[in-house]
């Protein structure tokens, strides 16, 4: 049984505790709501309506999105990202991406390798997981057609140039894909300054919605290269057997996740309230402090940047003389605190730092709700463990 007292480091993977809030909202949709979105005239689902339309306004004000309807509901940032890249690509062609990224990149990448014969440019990284830009347009060539970066590694936290990335991509005619699994919520971004043609998100991540709950950010002039993967009902223009155009009904074939969405949308007011910046601030906090601690034991390595201004809460350490799923064990039976050792979905970067034979790192991940006293107590559980 988990202890009730445990420390949880594990928010790259999926948030918590999540906002009260979020149980709230979730609760009171099931026990009372219960509908289906946009397929119903009475009370519940139009209170079901407004909440949706408030979880796609919400998200829209802190993405710094144009409108609304430029955000589409997914299942996850994994759903995201194969509606971008395999809705992008048809036929063969070019796409730039790095070694930073995650098998939600690199996975549907291979099957469009196998299945349409497109050419991948992988651009290296490096020894922190930085990718420079200059290496990115190096890599560039008259038939690419897709750039595809993640803004914030979920093994080293380094956080990446997409501002000058984007630019290249954008001077090139190439259409400039984003995975922001690792940094929605996390940093503050603002659409209309970034040159980001489609934004990927995780709504159970840095969103502190549920899971089962994604973001699709489509910028103006792109949805009409970005084919719709499914088709059906949207409960719009039924009497037409074609998936709309209209967005973002384009992208949103079928009944939704109609409990994750409301309780998304209470994650959301929450962030709008208290504020990026600040979850940013604290975040930042916890990671030198997290840095520093670790630093003190000999035996440990670190991965990433060293600077807390250059990475997000995520921290991969190995440790001499311990598989990192040894380690990881020893950290939940012993110390109550929950991390997650292996490579992470992101065997390229593992490749990079040298990690991938010893079977990865350990990674500690603090969020909103972390505080002080959860980092001190993993950098003395980790001191024990090494004396």
């Amino acid at each position: 049984m988990t202890p009730v007292n445990r420390i949880y480091l594990d928010n790259a993977a999926t948030s918590f505790p999540k906002p009260e809030a979020v149980y709230d909202a979730v609760d009171h949709y099931n026990r009372h709501l219960g509908v289906a979105v946009g397929r119903g005239a009475f009370d519940q689902a139009v209170e079901l309506q407004g909440s949706v339309n408030r979880c796609r306004s919400r998200a829209a004000e802190l993405l710094g999105a144009e409108s609304p309807d430029r955000i589409a509901f997914t299942f996850n940032c994994t759903d995201s990202l194969n509606t971008a890249l395999h809705g992008l690509i048809d036929s063969a062609a070019h796409v730039v991406t790095t070694d930073v990224e995650h098998n939600s990149v690199l996975r549907p990448l291979r099957e469009l390798q196998d299945r349409l014969g497109i050419e991948v440019t992988y651009v290296p990284v490096d020894a922190v997981g930085r990718v420079a830009p200059e290496d990115i347009r190096a890599a560039m060539r008259p038939d690419t057609r897709v750039v595809a970066v993640n803004h914030a590694s979920n093994v080293t936290g380094t956080i990446q140039p997409i501002a000058d990335i984007g630019q290249i991509a954008r001077n090139a005619g190439a259409t400039f894909v984003v995975d922001a699994a690792q940094s929605a919520g996390h940093i503050p971004l603002n659409l209309a300054e970034l040159p980001i043609d489609v934004l990927c998100c995780a709504g159970h991540k840095g969103l502190l919605g549920p899971l089962g709950t994604g973001l699709l950010y489509v910028r103006p002039g792109t949805e009409e290269r970005l084919r719709s993967l499914r088709q059906g009902g949207t409960g719009t223009q039924s009497e037409d057997d074609r998936q709309p155009e209209s967005l973002p009904d384009k992208y949103e074939s079928g009944n939704h996740n109609a409990p994750g969405l409301v309780g998304l949308a209470a994650a959301l007011d929450f962030l709008t309230e208290r504020g990026i910046d600040n979850i940013r601030a604290h975040e930042q906090q916890l990671t030198a402090q997290l840095l520093e601690g670790l630093a003190q034991n000999p035996g440990l390595t670190q991965y990433g940047p060293t600077d807390p201004r250059e990475r997000v809460a995520v921290v991969s350490i190995t440790l001499e003389g311990f598989d990192p799923q040894d380690l990881a064990g020893i950290l939940d039976d012993s110390f109550a605190i929950q991390t997650r050792a292996g490579l992470h979905c992101a065997p390229r970067i593992h490749e990079s730092l040298g990690t991938k034979q010893a079977g990865g790192t350990v990674r500690l991940s603090p969020g909103p709700f972390s505080t002080a006293e959860d980092i001190d107590a993993a950098i003395e559980a980790l001191r024990a463990i090494t004396s």
